[in-house]
């Protein structure tokens, strides 16, 4: 299995970096997600986690995200919700949001995420 990898545009604040990596099973969404296209977006990082979750290898999933907008909410709950299954499989699984220090947005965000996939997010402040 390959790793998955997306870098923003130079210049646009609205794509985030992702970066999945197969061999460790650590995984990285950084930035905003402000995206028109946001399905087609996340579509191969849903792929990806599903062909990976066949190894039943653990997982630690970093989101690095200041900014999601409505679309790409919906999103990120779906890659949540796979990962809470996939821990509920036996499989090892650590999700981590960094939070820059101050933004209560999305630390509210973020809490609503746990309460409607009641997985556990470790939060960061930085």
């Amino acid at each position: 299995m390959e790793n998955l990898e997306v870098k923003a545009k130079s210049g646009s604040h609205f794509r985030p970096t992702v970066k999945l990596d197969a061999s460790t099973g650590i995984c990285e969404i950084a930035g905003e997600s402000y995206l028109e296209e946001t399905g087609q977006f996340y579509e191969p990082i849903y792929d990806w986690l599903v062909e990976f979750m066949k190894s039943k290898k653990p997982i630690t999933f970093n989101f690095k995200l200041s900014y999601v907008n409505t679309s790409s909410s919906k999103h990120i709950l779906f890659i949540l919700r796979l990962l809470k299954q996939y821990g509920e499989d036996g499989n090892k699984v650590e999700t981590n949001w960094f939070i820059e220090n101050g933004d209560m947005d999305t630390e509210e965000d973020v809490e609503d995420y746990m309460i409607i996939t009641g997985l556990k997010i470790n939060i960061f402040h930085f």
